[in-house]
């Protein structure tokens, strides 16, 4: 009987990536010209489970977020991590805005990812287990065509591929 590969799907980020460029956003909200002097700033929120932004206006807010996506993107992170249907909160002279970051697939994306799978690929087999997707198949060809395929699809979740064997 041959061996099967498998990998798993999951909807995650390196916390430790996004740490470094929450670091490099401060250092350059420190050292910009047009953030100096204002209330500009960026910091973790709820035990680094999303990032709080505050500044004087609603387009600083866009510029410092704007400037950290940037940071994410040099580090390889996905944007879609980001969660950022929440409004600003206007307190006092500041404007206070938390982006939490999105982590974890529920039944319905996980069922999004394996209809995809399933309508592309029909020899490789996709197991909701938990929070991730399990996907085996006997080709190493066709795994690589389903994380190629899934990279390609424009889910609006970040997607992680770990455990490949």
């Amino acid at each position: 009987m041959a061996k099967d590969f498998t990998f798993d799907v999951v909807s995650d980020y390196d916390v430790a990536e996004v740490s470094n460029a929450v670091d490099q956003a401060q250092r350059e909200l420190g050292q910009r010209y047009d953030f100096k002097g204002t209330a500009a700033k960026i910091d973790f929120s709820d035990g680094k489970a999303g990032v709080q932004i505050e500044g004087d206006s609603k387009n600083q807010l866009d510029a410092v977020l704007d400037m950290f996506q940037s940071k994410l993107i040099k580090r390889g992170i996905s944007l879609k991590v980001l969660d950022t249907s929440s409004e600003p909160v206007q307190g006092g002279k500041e404007m206070r805005w938390t982006v939490p970051f999105k982590k974890g697939l529920d039944q319905d994306k996980a069922k999004q990812i394996t209809k995809a799978i399933r309508d592309q690929y029909p020899k490789a087999k996709a197991q909701i287990q938990g929070d991730s997707v399990r996907v085996s198949s006997t080709s190493k060809d066709d795994l690589q065509g389903v994380i190629a395929l899934l990279k390609q699809q424009d889910f609006d979740f970040p997607l992680d591929f770990q455990n490949y064997r």
